[in-house]
């Protein structure tokens, strides 16, 4: 069984942020959606451990700088909870290789939006843009759909 604690990071080049779009594995519940670089903790490692390796592994960059910017609580009723621990990062060594979990590209931060992404990490990522100190965020779905969504401790309204 996969750790429930995973790491994600957006990492930023020209006001874009490097994304995955995950088209390569079957029964991925990610299949056709954008989201940033990371996975599941190997056991001993910490979120930087898992950050480091699994952009690494997923992207053939090292990272030279990054920021833990929150934690993100994932529950669903169709998948376990995850607690996701969120990075930025803007520093690294490479150039993207391909990955075998999708394809990566740079798109510009304006333009994520309007691409299949989870409703929930539209908040996340609004957070990022607003520089939001570290929070504590907890996405709630039935199926696809988000159903409730908590910062900090405070139901936030869904749209």
């Amino acid at each position: 069984m996969k750790s429930p604690l995973t790491t994600l990071c957006y990492i930023e080049r020209d006001d874009a942020y490097l994304m995955l779009h995950r088209v390569k594995k079957e029964n991925d519940m990610n299949y056709d959606k954008w989201i940033g670089i990371g996975g599941h903790f190997e056991e001993g490692e910490s979120p930087e451990d898992c950050l480091l390796r699994e952009v690494l592994e997923e992207t053939g960059l090292m990272l030279t700088r990054w920021r833990f910017r929150g934690l993100v609580t994932f529950c669903s009723d169709l998948w376990p909870t995850e607690y996701m621990h969120l990075f930025t990062a803007d520093g690294f060594t490479g150039e993207p290789l391909p990955c075998d979990e999708g394809e990566l590209e740079w798109v510009p931060k304006k333009q994520i939006s309007s691409l299949p992404i989870w409703e929930g990490d539209k908040i996340f990522l609004r957070l990022l843009a607003q520089d939001t100190p570290f929070f504590s965020l907890k996405l709630v779905y039935s199926g696809e759909k988000l159903v409730q969504a908590v910062l900090d401790g405070r139901t936030l309204p869904i749209r």
